[in-house]
């Protein structure tokens, strides 16, 4: 496990892109936390890694699975509209873990049974209105001593 604090968004996208350079084809990051707390910064900052421009990151509003053209491939998942498992059929969330890129899911917690067992879990906490607590856990801690 590693904990971070972050003061700003700008130090929550570092340590998001700092994970980013990381992660590998097949992995799956999956982000908890408040509205508000940080989630999209956080996955603004993966984002960067794969040369996707922060501004092509954006909230879920209609679209909840979003793949981007990078290499790896890239996926950033926003389950915040979801109320029903069976909607998670129908949105194709099955298809977008099977492992062919790095996939990123927001609100997981609407996910988590589904979810793969080597799942890298980020929780986002707010400490005061400006300061975040991260905690990063799962998948291959040993090899994060650069994050």
């Amino acid at each position: 496990m590693k904990k971070y604090i972050s003061n700003s968004p700008d130090e929550t996208k570092d340590i998001g892109f700092r994970l980013g350079k990381l992660l590998r084809i097949g992995d799956v990051v999956a982000l908890y936390g408040q509205l508000g707390s940080g989630k999209t910064t956080m996955v603004k900052g993966i984002a960067n890694a794969f040369g996707i421009e922060e501004r092509e990151i954006v909230s879920a509003s209609f679209t909840i699975i979003t793949e981007y053209d990078s290499t790896p491939p890239f996926s950033h998942i926003d389950l915040y509209r979801i109320e029903k498992d069976s909607e998670l059929d129908e949105i194709g969330f099955w298809e977008q873990l099977k492992g062919d890129d790095i996939s990123v899911i927001e609100w997981a917690e609407k996910a988590e049974r589904w979810l793969p067992d080597d799942v890298i879990k980020v929780r986002l906490r707010f400490t005061n209105n400006t300061v975040r607590e991260i905690i990063i856990e799962g998948k291959n801690e040993k090899n994060w001593d650069n994050l």
